[in-house]
């Protein structure tokens, strides 16, 4: 099951990022650079800021045992309303492959759609196994960027796009 959330579930997806990130980022940056992406990014205040700032929606994936095992976020690019940008999915380690980032990637969809929305788009790093994943749902790449997040460190991404029907 997948649910919208607010604010106070930002404990929870902070924890899931600090699960996820070592497996999906470990052997692609430094430890160093690790640290501080997840600092900056999943600090509570970070995320309000994503949310109440910059139109950010979360979700949670929920087990059965109603266990929060995913999240992603997802908002409207640039004031598009046609299109949208999602900015996060990550699922834990030990529940990957069992359809749980696709059924996140579904409901978004179908959140976007109510917009009229017509396309969406992501970055990942070009080193990321998750490229897989996003290429076979039909995400295409648009081009590489190379993004300065402060500290010395980049993200060294693909920009992937989908038109949403």
């Amino acid at each position: 099951m997948n649910c919208i959330v607010d604010s106070k579930d930002f404990k929870t997806i902070r924890k899931i990022a600090f699960d996820t990130w070592p497996d999906a980022y470990g052997k692609i940056v430094t430890q160093e650079q690790l640290d501080y992406m997840l600092e900056k990014i999943y600090d509570i205040t970070s995320l309000q800021h994503q949310q109440e700032n910059l139109g950010h929606r979360f979700i949670l994936a929920i087990d059965e045992n109603n266990t929060a095992i995913g999240f992603a976020s997802f908002s409207t690019y640039e004031n598009q309303n046609n299109h949208h940008r999602l900015h996060k999915l990550y699922v834990l380690p030990n529940q990957q492959s069992k359809g749980i980032g696709k059924s996140m990637l579904d409901s978004i969809y179908s959140e976007i759609k109510k917009n009229g929305a017509g396309s969406i788009e992501l970055n990942v790093n070009r080193y990321n196994n998750a490229l897989a994943f996003y290429q076979k749902l039909g995400y295409e790449i648009l081009r590489e960027e190379d993004i300065d997040i402060g500290g010395g460190f980049f993200m060294n991404d693909y920009v992937l796009f989908k038109k949403v029907q």
